[in-house]
């Protein structure tokens, strides 16, 4: 039986065109949001601190008032019912002007969270889902603290 030659086959040289990839750069993003919770929760405390000042100032005022009552009220010069009345709108102006004083300043307070949580809803939402669900937990608790305060704080109304 004669043999076949296999016919030989050779690859053609193929050059391939160089192909330059654009240097793409991703942008850093320096979010450390450690530190904005950090700063977040000086700046609630601070405010709390300031709410917590105005309403003992405001109490203060009261107690200053209620002094030059008892003053007032130990002279014998003037009649009773008028010491009573002067004392009574006396009294009533000190409460009003700590309710107006505290009621300004709870109102503040509030548009400064708003302000934060505004400010840090972007840097909520990059964050990992638990994470996430910790900073929500956090909302939660520091309203219920909020409403805590407010309703600690005595009105003319109770």
């Amino acid at each position: 039986m004669p043999t076949m030659k296999k016919p030989e086959f050779k690859m053609p040289d193929i050059k391939m065109p160089d192909i330059k990839m654009p240097d793409i750069k991703i942008p850093e993003i320096n979010a450390d949001v450690t530190k904005a919770a950090k700063d977040i929760a000086a700046v609630a405390k601070d405010a709390t601190y300031v709410v917590i000042g105005a309403g003992v100032l405001g109490f203060q005022q009261a107690q200053v008032q209620r002094q030059e009552l008892m003053k007032r009220l130990a002279e014998p010069k003037a009649g009773f019912e008028d010491r009573v009345n002067a004392a009574r709108s006396d009294l009533g102006g000190a409460l009003h002007t700590a309710e107006v004083t505290v009621e300004g300043l709870m109102e503040r307070f509030e548009d400064i969270i708003e302000r934060l949580e505004v400010a840090v809803a972007p840097l909520e939402d990059r964050l990992p889902a638990q994470a996430r669900d910790l900073a929500k937990q956090a909302h939660v608790q520091a309203k219920e603290a909020r409403s805590q305060i407010r309703s600690r704080i005595p009105t003319s109304a109770a």
